[in-house]
């Protein structure tokens, strides 16, 4: 594992490496977007984040781990300026595309992170930090010698768990019938998740990937679960 630019990984967390209560809309002149990028340079990795000095100003934070070209997050955090929001991608070029929509769109509650959303989650995201997981479309790795890679494993839920706050959620998205049948296997035997629905607010904000699905023909499957 290498630093920032220099990050070598073998699995992304995803083809993009993937809540319903009404928010108070703070005006956009509370936030100071900074001038250059939402890219955050990483200090260590071996060393928990610190989401005082990622963010501006103390909110509840969600995390996409996986971000594609941001189509999902951008919006989303722009339709939630009272949440920080968290953008996990392995690939600079999109990450650099994300980095030009939200600059574009004066989102100080965005910030960007090059690193495998794997490792990020095991060593860098502090325990009990995010209320929301958001991975969509991971990787499927469909050959039966390659499953071991997927991000959603048998062990993800565990790691869910450490990085969740209580009532914190795990939001899903695949096209993949048997990857989606191991994320629903893998959280079904944890009793400190509880599976619920999708909100549709959720729903209808695409990423880059579904709505060229869509446009095939391709149904997205959907799983939620929520720590108790």
């Amino acid at each position: 594992m290498k630093t920032e630019d220099g990050l070598s990984s073998t699995e992304s967390g995803g083809r993009n490496a993937g809540v319903s209560a009404n928010s108070q809309t703070a005006p956009r002149s509370v936030f100071r977007v900074p001038d250059s990028t939402l890219i955050h340079r990483l200090a260590s990795i071996t060393e928990p984040l610190s989401m005082e000095r990622v963010f501006i100003r103390p909110q509840p934070v969600e995390v996409e781990l996986g971000s594609g070209d941001g189509s999902f997050l951008v919006r989303y955090a722009e339709r939630h300026p009272d949440r920080n929001f968290l953008g996990v991608e392995r690939l600079l070029g999109r990450l650099r595309k994300i980095d030009r929509k939200a600059l574009r769109a004066s989102l100080a509650n965005l910030r960007l992170m090059r690193i495998e959303a794997s490792y990020f989650l095991e060593y860098l995201l502090p325990r009990a930090s995010a209320t929301a997981l958001h991975v969509y479309f991971p990787d499927p790795w469909p050959k039966r010698k390659h499953r071991k890679n997927r991000l959603i494993n048998a062990s993800f839920p565990d790691l869910a768990r450490r990085v969740l706050a209580p009532g914190g959620t795990v939001y899903l998205r695949t096209d993949d019938t048997d990857y989606f049948l191991q994320m629903n296997t893998s959280f079904a035997a944890q009793a400190d998740f509880v599976q619920m629905g999708t909100p549709p607010e959720l729903r209808e904000l695409l990423t880059d990937f579904e709505r060229d699905f869509h446009s095939r023909g391709i149904k997205t499957l959907h799983a939620a679960y929520r720590r108790t």
